[in-house]
């Protein structure tokens, strides 16, 4: 299996971090998130990463090259300036990820889910890992009964998409280039019954703020002193 990390976003929300360095390029535990990210794709069997890049582009080329000194082999998905979001940006990188099903990584995550454990039924479309609620996204995104997934009622508890999931180029069959989010592919794969999930419950940190960042380091240096 092929693997996608999506590390083409600005980082607005993380200025004035972000204005000099991507953010899978910020530090969680004194290592990239990027590389952090790597190392596991490569400890879980895969070799073969595709990185999307918009913003910062050459900072990134600059630090990981095509990967030989993490064991993998590494290419990139330029987008431009201006990055397409995560459908688009999926998209743009389908001629690298080949006509199997393949993993999507958000860059700016930092968590223990076990890649190598992450599987697509036959016939779906996509299976995402969920997890908890955050305290930024108390409503979740989805409703996951029985590794199916569904759209979140009010009446049914609903999980937070981590980030993580394997996706089918199937999926993009009637899709165009451009600059749109995978929002609208994943609800019509739901609508279809072709889309799977499973609940992770170990560690997670969406980095999407400056304060977030913050936290998971105070996190996980509480947790190595204790």
């Amino acid at each position: 299996m092929r693997a996608l990390i999506l590390a083409a976003g600005k980082g607005e929300r993380m200025r004035p971090l972000t204005l000099f360095k991507p953010k899978p390029l910020l530090e969680v535990g004194k290592q990239p998130l990027i590389e952090r990210h790597i190392q596991r794709l490569a400890a879980a069997g895969i070799q073969d990463i595709v990185i999307n890049t918009a913003w910062l582009a050459q900072h990134i080329f600059d630090r990981l090259g095509n990967g030989k000194q993490f064991g993998v082999r590494l290419r990139y998905s330029h987008e431009g300036d201006e990055p397409l979001e995560t459908g688009g940006g999926m998209f743009n990188a389908l001629p690298l990820l080949g006509e199997d099903p393949f993993l999507v990584v958000n860059g700016d995550t930092w968590h223990d889910i076990d890649f190598s454990a992450i599987t697509l039924p036959e016939n779906d479309l996509l299976h995402l890992v969920m997890v908890n609620n955050p305290p930024h996204h108390p409503a979740g995104d989805f409703h996951l009964h029985n590794g199916r997934l569904y759209e979140r009622q009010p009446t049914k508890p609903a999980l937070t998409y981590s980030g993580v999931g394997i996706y089918h180029p199937r999926l993009f069959a009637n899709s165009q280039p451009g600059t749109w989010p995978i929002a609208p592919l994943i609800h019509q794969a739901i609508a279809a019954k072709r889309a799977s999930g499973h609940h992770h419950r170990g560690k997670w940190y969406d980095i999407g703020t400056v304060e977030r960042l913050l936290q998971a380091n105070h996190n996980l240096n509480q947790e190595r002193n204790s």
